[in-house]
């Protein structure tokens, strides 16, 4: 074989590799929670092994995540804002949704809680007692799922807080915006996943006011990007990821996911 030959082997070889690892690799858009809690550290090395399909993490706000499925820039997505996700299925962006895990969400403030928020059982009636008060509350302001959800608790609270001096919106993902919380000594809401996984390694000096409220129910879900809309999407291998996510060996997995603690995070509900 001559060193022509040789050259052209090596390099089809070389863009043989190169296709077989784009083959196995997918882009999952997911929430800051999933990858603050470490989930993902968990999860994705199981599946890799079981699989020998590779999945890069995009963390933002479930909005924003949406938005990147949306325009074809990853194959499946994770968020928790079902309301959104059943309205962009209808809509034709994704398709194959699932219930997958749930958590809560819950109010923390400063471990004085200066206004006496513990023991109340209304979100909404805290959200009223922030506001009459003036004290200082951080929101996300990303279009994320938790900040749907505490903005669905101001509309609850018949208030709209934009443009307050005490209403701190941030732009920021979860864990971030618990550490301003922190430093302004404001109320937030959070999940409970990235509170219990961030509060002692970011060393925050807050703690749980309110939970347990029906209404701070957090439900997360699992869709694929459609590939009719977007004929690049790794349709098979963003299957293959939901199909073991919502399988009995997935959802085992996403239950045995703890803290350093033992605390469970994520509760499996795949149907």
């Amino acid at each position: 074989m001559g060193k022509t030959s040789i050259l052209v082997l090596l390099g089809s070889l070389l863009i043989a590799a190169n296709i077989s690892s784009a083959e196995t690799r997918i882009k999952c858009a997911s929430t800051t929670s999933t990858q603050n809690s470490g989930m993902f550290d968990y999860l994705l090395p199981i599946f890799e092994k079981k699989t020998g399909i590779k999945v890069d993490v995009v963390a933002v706000g479930t909005g924003a995540a949406i938005e990147i499925g949306k325009r074809g820039d990853a194959d499946v997505v994770m968020v928790h804002a079902k309301e959104q996700e059943l309205k962009v299925v209808k809509e034709g962006a994704f398709v194959n949704r699932h219930d997958l895990m749930y958590n809560d969400f819950v109010i923390i403030g400063p471990a004085n809680d200066p206004l006496k928020i513990k023991g109340m059982k209304s979100a909404a009636e805290a959200f009223k007692k922030i506001a009459a008060q003036g004290a200082p509350f951080v929101s996300r302001g990303d279009k994320s799922g938790t900040n749907t959800k505490e903005l669905a608790l101001w509309k609850a609270a018949g208030l709209d807080p934009k443009g307050k001096k005490w209403y701190l919106e941030v732009g920021q993902g979860m864990e971030k915006a618990q550490r301003i919380a922190n430093e302004k000594r404001a109320y937030t809401l959070t999940d409970r996943g990235t509170w219990l996984a961030t509060k002692d390694k970011d060393k925050l000096e807050m703690v749980v006011v309110l939970e347990g409220d029906p209404v701070l129910f957090n439900q997360y879900g699992v869709m694929a990007v459609n590939p009719e809309k977007h004929k690049k999407a790794k349709f098979k291998e963003a299957m293959v990821f939901t199909n073991w996510l919502i399988s009995p060996e997935g959802q085992q997995a996403i239950g045995a996911f703890k803290d350093k603690h033992g605390n469970q995070l994520f509760i499996p509900n795949a149907k």
